[in-house]
């Protein structure tokens, strides 16, 4: 019996699979089969091997060929394992060495023709070999997903014949050189000192890009929501080497990486409003990562906020406090990260122009109470800075040489990194990511501070969670300034950022 590696990934957990290739007893004709759960995908690949072998003018021998996917209780899924699989029946037929292809991880789609071509995953399982110590082969064209993980036991056939013709030893390929571009470009986002006046709008978004903070902005039509939300990739810091990969890895299994860079430039995902809860959390037959984990270690911008649906939106509360999201389907269940930072727009009303009496509607304000409630409590109460974002002026949108000009988004990204810097030199984390005892310690204030606090959230009707928010906030704020200690300047401007409670369970935006 012939045993080799490859692997399959539920969520970002991955579990080795086991290929098995026996040939029983003589029949008389050929006898293939695939056992073990798997779809629709797997099972084809008998198909696509037995038309691979008559490419390559081999023939199944006249015997009972079976091939086991072991653990056999792990659903399999995807056409990867189709090179494993041809692999396994060449060791069988005595084409290919089982003692030296046994100490690589194989995974790979084939065509009918033997060309090996592109599948997912090439990055995530590159980085599992080598973790367990083993070499990996996989499509020719995916050879710089594998370079990127730091493998360097790389076999990268274009064709199963390249493969052969290496372990028989008439062709041996060549050592894949060093990734040739390290990270992919990223489109350019625009500049902060594009937007004119919002003075209120970019400090709040200052302070959320410094602290991870989530934001939300309430304004008419084209007051310049989505242009700020816009520029927030660039005025946030760069990602760690360690993010890079652990975001590469989530585009790889979704099978959104490209193959010729990592994911270096802090996700920037744009929903749209009539997204499923599916493609928010993630799922389908395979478990794929939704928008909010494709946003990991990034932003996740949702335009027109109560325009989604509600029970989509519900789906973000879970994963905004614990930085994952748990996706359970009827056979397996699978977990993906998902610190996001969220960035939601909104208009006040229906038609946009609440306040506007020559604009709004004719039954304001009651559309707008009805529109605002399309977002639950508990939600809002978990968005850190609510800000109002008021119309400009067309005729103020005219630059004046002799007018101080606007900052630019490098010029506030100083500030920005150097806040960052200072959190996690000092706690390890970001601010919005503080509870408990860390909390506790770190956004410390004094009795008076304290107190003033309190009467502030008695007043403004604060849930416990909002009050700690008030205190991660400020914190951030005095990190903006190089403080060391909260002063009550940063606890009030915190304050300013937090929406009043009206009535029992209504809040106002």
């Amino acid at each position: 019996m012939i045993s080799l590696n490859s692997i399959i990934f539920n969520g970002m957990d991955a579990t080795r699979i086991d290929v098995q290739v026996q040939l029983s007893a003589g029949m008389a004709k050929p006898d293939f089969n695939i056992i073990g759960l798997a779809d629709r995908a797997v099972k084809e690949s008998a198909e696509r091997v037995r038309n691979t072998l008559n490419a390559l003018n081999m023939d199944l021998p006249s015997r009972r060929l079976t091939v086991n996917l072991s653990p056999a209780d792990v659903e399999k899924s995807g056409a990867y394992f189709d090179l494993p699989i041809l692999c396994g029946i060449l060791c069988a037929l005595g084409v290919l060495p089982e003692n030296k292809l046994s100490k690589y991880l194989i995974l790979g789609e084939i065509g009918l023709d033997g060309a090996i071509v592109k599948t997912d995953c090439i990055l995530a399982a590159a980085v599992w070999a080598k973790q367990h110590g083993l070499g990996i082969i996989c499509p020719g064209p995916q050879v710089q997903q594998a370079l990127m993980s730091g493998q360097t036991d790389i076999l990268a056939p274009n064709h199963v014949l390249e493969l052969i013709n290496h372990f028989n030893g008439k062709k041996i390929l060549s050592v894949p050189l060093a990734a040739t571009s390290n990270f992919l470009a990223q489109p350019s986002c625009g500049d902060m000192s594009d937007v004119h006046g919002q003075t209120a709008a970019k400090r709040a978004l200052e302070i959320a890009a410094a602290g991870g903070h989530a934001l939300l902005m309430v304004g008419p039509p084209g007051s310049g929501k989505t242009m700020l939300a816009s520029r927030l990739p660039g005025i946030l810091p760069e990602m760690t080497a360690e993010q890079i990969l652990e975001t590469s890895i989530i585009y790889s299994i979704a099978g959104q990486l490209d193959s010729h860079g990592l994911i270096s430039s802090r996700p920037f995902r744009s929903v749209h409003h009539t997204a499923s809860p599916v493609s928010l959390a993630g799922g389908g037959s395979n478990a794929r990562p939704g928008e909010i984990s494709l946003a990991h270690n990034g932003v996740l911008f949702l335009d027109e906020l109560p325009e989604f649906n509600r029970a989509t939106l519900e789906i973000l509360r879970q994963p905004m406090e614990s930085g994952k999201i748990m996706i359970s389907r009827a056979r397996n269940t699978a977990s993906y990260p998902a610190r996001f930072q969220l960035i939601a727009a909104m208009n006040p009303c229906p038609c946009g122009h609440l306040g506007n009496a020559a604009l709004s509607c004719s039954r304001a304000p009651r559309c707008a109470e009805a529109y605002q409630n399309k977002i639950s409590g508990p939600l809002l109460d978990r968005i850190d800075l609510h800000i109002d974002v008021d119309p400009v002026n067309p005729w103020e949108m005219k630059r004046d040489d002799n007018a101080a000009k606007s900052e630019t988004s490098a010029e506030i990204r100083i500030r920005v990194v150097a806040a960052h810097n200072r959190q996690i030199t000092r706690q390890g984390i970001l601010n919005a990511q503080l509870d408990g005892p860390a909390l506790d310690t770190f956004a410390a204030m004094s009795d008076q501070l304290t107190q003033f606090l309190n009467n502030a959230a008695e007043k403004m009707g604060l849930s416990a969670r909002g009050y700690n928010r008030i205190r991660r906030i400020a914190r951030t704020i005095a990190d903006l300034r190089g403080a060391n200690d909260i002063e009550l300047s940063d606890l009030t401007e915190a304050l300013s950022y937090r929406p009043i409670q009206r009535g029992k369970y209504g809040v106002k935006l």
